[in-house]
């Protein structure tokens, strides 16, 4: 469990997640907690979680199921038999959080309510992710990442003009809600070693969007002030050098419309007279005469490449990074060297990128590991977790109440 020097050898070792999670928000709090050393159980189906046929493939791998399940391990099991569910509550019984994104009610159904958990195990910590939330006026309905995007009225603000409402291309709102819930527990976690007590808790996508809203909402509900779309994706969409400029072969993004930085961006355009231009004195005043200052940019990186571009504007401090597409993302040096996708091996593709070390520790690692087969860990866990006889494990295997894969 712990190293020589009797450190932990990672940050979460020792702690045990069951991870009946499904589709993204669940499954990626969960893989959170198996980078930081968890031991993180799949729960699924004994033919394999449904989103293992998710698109886009890699050798016949889905790209989507590796990247919120590696490192985790896999126990099929069948959790609508009796002796399936036993299973499970012998495994609430030896573990410290519980994730369940089912719609609501759906988990008491099933007989694994926080109560009926709880009775089996006092400190069990339970997460309960759902669409609307365990209560509230929409508490039965059902929906994914865009309805949280849409709900919150971030999709109204994402574009540009009269453009329809946009939502984002990755589903950010089921990355937020995975990361709140994974904060949750940890809090959790920590509080459970003050009172020994575990306890219940819930976040929802549709929480999530108004949060990723929260600037705008707070001036309209204080002040009735209306938050509005830039006219245009190019340029700062009303204030200077904070926005989306092309390159003579791309774009770049900018972030300097501060005070401070306006020096620095007269320097590197070579316009210092604009330092002495009544017109362009402080914020404000800028914003009046952003035609005249994003004429002066848009020609200057007109007239230059993006990589060229961004270090010119990075030698004199100016916050800016190129546009990327997803081939470019891809072979940027940052992603790498700070290992933030790896390639680990696969059983289908033989080898997989999946997220790697979002979290750097100053002393114990992350932990990146492969996506399981359906079934890899399911006699392992039984007879070495759980203590079953080999007989016992068979007799489940041949009821099909439990699947394994013998082949790892």
């Amino acid at each position: 469990m712990t190293s020589e020097n009797g450190q932990l050898k990672t940050p979460l070792e020792g702690i045990r997640v069951l991870d009946l999670g499904r589709y993204q928000a669940g499954p990626r709090c969960a893989l959170m907690f198996a980078r930081m050393g968890a031991e993180v159980i799949k729960i699924e189906a004994l033919a394999g979680d449904e989103s293992r046929a998710n698109g886009p493939r890699v050798r016949g791998q889905s790209a989507y199921w590796v990247q919120y399940n590696s490192g985790k391990k896999s126990l099929a099991i069948n959790l609508r038999t009796d002796e399936g569910k036993e299973v499970l509550r012998d495994l609430v019984k030896v573990s410290d959080i519980l994730l369940q994104n089912f719609r609501p009610g759906t988990i008491d159904v099933m007989g694994f309510g926080y109560e009926k958990i709880k009775a089996l195990n006092p400190k069990i910590i339970m997460i309960n992710v759902s669409a609307y939330g365990q209560y509230g006026p929409n508490r039965d309905k059902v929906g994914f990442d865009p309805i949280g995007q849409a709900m919150g009225g971030l999709m109204s603000l994402t574009g540009y003009g009269d453009l329809p409402p946009i939502k984002t291309y990755f589903p950010l709102i089921d990355r937020i809600t995975a990361l709140h819930a994974c904060i949750g527990a940890l809090a959790a976690l920590r509080e459970r070693e003050i009172s020994g007590e575990g306890q219940a808790l819930e976040v929802c996508l549709a929480d999530t969007g108004f949060t990723t809203n929260e600037i705008p909402i707070s001036a309209y509900l204080g002040g009735g002030v209306e938050t509005t779309r830039p006219d245009t994706a190019i340029g700062g969409g009303g204030t200077p050098f904070g926005g989306m400029y092309e390159t003579a072969d791309g774009h770049v993004i900018l972030a300097a419309g501060n005070d401070n930085m306006w020096p620095r961006v007269c320097e590197a355009l070579g316009r210092l007279e604009w330092l002495d231009d009544p017109r362009f004195a402080d914020r404000d005043t800028r914003t009046e005469n952003v035609d005249a200052l994003e004429a002066g940019i848009s020609d200057w990186l007109k007239q230059r490449n993006t990589k060229q571009a961004v270090e010119d504007l990075s030698e004199h401090s100016i916050p800016c990074a190129p546009v990327n597409s997803t081939e470019q993302a891809a072979h940027e040096p940052q992603l790498h060297e700070r290992e933030i996708m790896m390639e680990v091996p696969d059983p289908v593709a033989g080898t997989m990128w999946v997220s790697g070390k979002s979290i750097k520790f100053s002393r114990t690692p992350m932990v990146v590991g492969s996506a399981p087969t359906v079934g890899q860990h399911t006699r392992e866990l039984l007879s070495d977790l759980l203590g079953y006889t080999d007989e016992k494990v068979q007799a489940l295997v041949d009821g099909e109440v439990v699947s394994c894969d013998d082949s790892n």
